[in-house]
Formats: C-alpha cells, sequence, structure tokens
C-alpha cells in the first residue's frame, strides 16, 4: 500500500490542471470557467484533507 502516499499528490496535479483549465477559460464567452475552478478547488481541498488524515493515521500508528 506504498501508493497510497502519493495518490494526495495526484490531486494537487490535478488541482493546478484545473485551475489552469478555468484561467485560460476566462476571457472565453462561450466557455464556462466556473466548473473548471469548481473542480480545481475540490481537487485542492481533496489534497489537504488526505495530508491531514494521512498523519492522523500515522500518529495513531506510532502511539498506541
Amino acid at each position: 500500500m506504498s501508493y497510497m502516499k502519493y495518490t494526495p499528490y495526484l490531486y494537487l496535479i490535478f488541482s493546478l490542471y484545473f485551475f489552469y483549465d478555468g484561467i485560460e477559460k476566462w476571457n472565453d464567452p462561450d466557455a464556462t470557467p466556473k466548473l473548471s475552478l469548481l473542480i480545481g478547488a475540490a481537487a485542492l481541498f481533496m489534497f489537504f484533507f488526505r495530508m491531514h488524515f494521512a498523519k492522523k493515521m500515522a500518529n495513531r500508528k506510532n502511539n498506541p
């Protein structure tokens, strides 16, 4: 299960991509940047949530 420590960084990469996509769509009148920015914000939240939860589980494992 060593891959689980790398998954939060995938959320960070997705967040950066969707924020970039939302900024690129900002001046296009036909595009909807709000959805990209919302997904980017959700991915950023998931990154911080996963990091916090991983630290919490590591502390629980080290301190029985």
